[in-house]
């Protein structure tokens, strides 16, 4: 019995690698190249299902309940310019790879959680807030910041239209190489109860 399953396994991969009698390489090329096309297509396109702001912050009652209320009562959401950063902005890379890995072990953290109930009460939310957010100012810090560097550079910067505080504070941190979070959290969250270290907001 055990060599007839080997027989018929190998038979099977020699079938595989037969080379075609019926199409070219060329039409078989041009196949597997279309359904390539068609596959990532798909996966572009739920991608960006996923990353919309209505799929981030009212699919799950957990994002609903806590962080997406505080999100619409900050400057990312509305401001005097009408530029507005959704979740994805500030929480996925923006190169493709990098972007792909974020939302797969993100997408899984939150199955995860989902799963096992960890936050699904405002009470759990608050009790974890500090170990989530250290979590993703770690993740943050060690990208230097990428997310909000694709929206805010110094170099895009005027100086002049910053109020004096936040003028000398943006060039003493370009001088001495920081980035956005070292001094910006609970920008777009409230802080944990927690936190004891120094935040700017929105100068």
């Amino acid at each position: 019995m055990e060599s007839n399953k080997q027989g018929s396994s190998d038979s099977f991969w020699a079938r595989i690698r037969r080379p075609s009698t019926k199409y070219s390489v060329l039409t078989l090329a041009a196949v597997f190249f279309g359904i390539g096309m068609l596959f990532l297509g798909g996966f572009n396109a739920a991608m960006d299902v996923v990353g919309t702001l209505e799929f981030c912050g009212t699919t799950c009652h957990e994002m609903r309940d806590t962080v997406y209320k505080e999100y619409m009562q900050n400057i990312h959401y509305k401001n005097r310019t009408g530029v507005r950063a959704i979740c994805t902005d500030c929480h996925v890379p923006r190169p493709w790879f990098q972007k792909v890995w974020r939302k797969g072990t993100a997408g899984l953290d939150v199955l995860v959680g989902k799963a096992t109930g960890v936050v699904d009460t405002p009470e759990k939310f608050e009790a974890k807030r500090m170990e989530m957010a250290s979590i993703e100012w770690k993740r943050m810090t060690a990208s230097r910041s990428i997310e909000c560097r694709a929206c805010h550079d110094f170099d895009a910067m005027d100086p002049k239209r910053q109020k004096p505080a936040a003028r000398q504070k943006h060039d003493a941190a370009r001088q001495e190489g920081k980035h956005c979070i070292e001094c910006h959290k609970g920008i777009a969250h409230k802080l944990p109860k927690e936190y004891k270290g120094d935040s700017e907001e929105e100068e």
